[in-house]
Formats: C-alpha cells, sequence, structure tokens
C-alpha cells in the first residue's frame, strides 16, 4: 500500500525520526503534510521530498487572517487530519486501517515491528474497557485514544455524513468506533477501490 498523503502533528524529536527512512522511489508522489509545530528535524529528513507546512487551528493564524486552507491541520490525531484532507479532496468515501485505538490481546500498545517497541506505550496510561470492534465484548484503551475516538464519533463522523461521505473502519479489531462502517480490508479494496 503506497500512501498519497503522509501526515506528522507531533513536535517531538523522537516522532521526527519516522521520517529519518530513505525509501527511494517508493517516496516519489507521496505528500507530506507537517503541522508547523513539528520539530524541526522532521522538516530537515524532508529534504527533496514533496511536503506542506500547514498551522494548526490556534489563535494566531486567525489573527493574522490565513486562508482556510492554511488550517489544515485540524483534530488530535494525523487520522483526524487526514479525514479532513479527504472531506476537503471531496472523497465520498474514507477507509480506516490501523486505527486499533486499543491494546492488542498481549498488552501491546503497537504493533511488533514499531520502531520504539510494540509496548512503547503499554504501561504509560490507565487501561480502560471500551466496545470492541464489531461490537461483541470489550478491549483496553487509554484516555488519549478515547479522546481520538470521540472526537471520529462526535465530530467528524456527524460532519462527514451530512455532506454525503461514508467512512468505513477496516481495521478488523481494536476499539469499535460509532458510526463508521465495519468492513474488512479486503472487502475495501475490492469494493471502493
Amino acid at each position: 500500500i503506497k500512501p498519497d498523503y503522509v501526515c506528522m502533528l507531533e513536535r517531538t524529536e523522537l516522532t521526527a525520526e519516522f521520517f529519518n527512512h530513505d525509501f527511494g522511489e517508493f517516496d516519489k508522489d507521496i505528500v507530506f503534510i507537517c503541522a508547523g509545530v513539528v520539530h524541526p528535524k522532521a522538516i530537515e529528513y524532508l529534504k527533496g521530498k514533496t511536503f506542506i507546512i500547514t498551522q494548526k487551528v490556534l489563535a494566531f493564524p486567525y489573527y493574522i487572517n490565513l486562508k482556510d486552507f492554511s488550517y489544515a491541520a485540524v483534530g488530535f490525531s494525523v487520522a483526524h487530519t487526514l479525514s479532513y484532507l479527504a472531506t476537503y479532496l471531496s472523497h465520498k468515501n474514507i477507509i480506516f486501517i490501523g486505527q486499533d485505538l486499543a491494546y492488542a490481546e498481549n498488552g501491546n500498545s503497537h504493533p511488533d515491528d514499531y520502531q520504539n517497541s510494540a509496548n512503547y506505550e503499554s504501561q504509560m496510561y490507565e487501561h480502560i474497557l471500551t466496545t470492541a470492534y464489531g461490537g461483541n465484548g470489550k478491549v483496553e484503551t487509554h484516555s488519549i485514544w478515547l479522546l481520538f475516538k470521540n472526537w471520529f464519533e462526535n465530530e467528524m463522523i456527524p460532519n462527514t455524513r451530512k455532506m454525503g461521505i461514508t467512512t468505513y473502519n477496516c481495521t478488523e479489531g481494536g476499539a469499535r468506533i460509532e458510526g463508521t462502517i465495519e468492513k474488512p480490508f479486503l472487502w475495501a479494496c475490492e469494493n471502493l477501490l
């Protein structure tokens, strides 16, 4: 899978290291979208690639009357920002993959090949139960992931529905995101792409 857009909102040097890779031709034609608050090393690593630096929705950009699209870094996560970008670009379907927003059954917070370790956030936050993908049972999450989930459910999805946009959750696990249509990723590839 090759993305059209890759987004970064976080300001830490640790997060900037995600861009410290040379994927050669694979990165060709990918647009990297960075909030203006990202660590300077993120921008350094993107030299020679196509990237956009955009403002978060803060008082200063409004005060100096930046144009509307300058506020593209909307929401609390890159998934929020990219969902809004999809609406700006008039897409009719938004497909979530990797939006587990929950710990794995073994307690890991991230996949085994995550560069900062699979259990990077496993003990960082109190574990909270929430409804599982598919609506059957519960999974453990934490307050930040619940914030992300609630933003999807209460802000993004109701607004995109009004615009005729359908949101599919093709993560096939993790927490249920109310308002999405849960489908296997293969189904989305065969029917929507």
